[in-house]
């Protein structure tokens, strides 16, 4: 049976002090709802602001525009990474299933910051190499578990998989629990005839 041992590695480094992990930490949550709640034009000085910082600290953890939305981008696939462990504690199908909601979640919010990075960097840019390295490092093993479990079709591997979620992830719907069944719907095509 296949599943992740490991904590991933982290695809940026974060500070080491106490109160500046704190402000860096701040500064990405304010950061992730401005990018992707509110208004991706959003200014770094209301980020700064809503983080409880002033502008120079965000400046020193992040000196441009594109390395603050770089770091937010990088978090999210680290969490979303990590929660691939916490889910392998469940019956194979039902961390797979789990896993690919939330990435599901992952990309429909993610998408306006990676047309922004796209727009900085190409979508060939080495943080897209990462990030697609370490989701399918994440989910790998969930996928290999549940075809090892006879429940998930031999002939599918973890990039097909992502790239059928995150089609469903792109489609615009104003029902969130439209968005569900059709995954839902393609998930049930995941598995093994019986």
């Amino acid at each position: 049976m296949t599943t992740p041992h490991t904590e991933p590695q982290p695809l940026r480094e974060r500070p080491k002090r106490a109160d500046a992990r704190r402000n860096y930490e701040n500064l990405l949550a304010a950061a992730r709802v401005a990018f992707t709640e509110d208004d991706a034009e959003t200014s770094l000085e209301d980020i700064a602001r809503r983080a409880g910082v002033g502008i120079g600290t965000l400046y020193r953890h992040f000196p441009t525009r594109q390395d603050l939305i770089e770091a937010v981008y990088v978090d999210e696939v680290e969490a979303l990474s990590r929660s691939a462990l916490e889910l392998a504690q469940l019956p194979a199908w039902e961390a797979l299933d789990g896993w690919l909601h939330g990435f599901v979640g992952y990309v429909g919010t993610k998408q306006a910051l990676a047309n922004e990075l796209f727009a900085y960097s190409g979508p060939a840019a080495e943080i897209f190499a990462n990030c697609r390295a370490a989701l399918y490092a994440a989910g790998g093993p969930l996928l290999e578990r549940a075809q090892d479990a006879g429940i998930v079709r031999d002939d599918l591997d973890i990039g097909d998989v992502l790239h059928l979620v995150s089609g469903i992830a792109k489609i615009s719907t104003p029902d969130p629990a439209q968005m569900d069944r059709l995954l839902d719907v393609a998930l049930d095509g995941l598995r093994r005839n019986r």
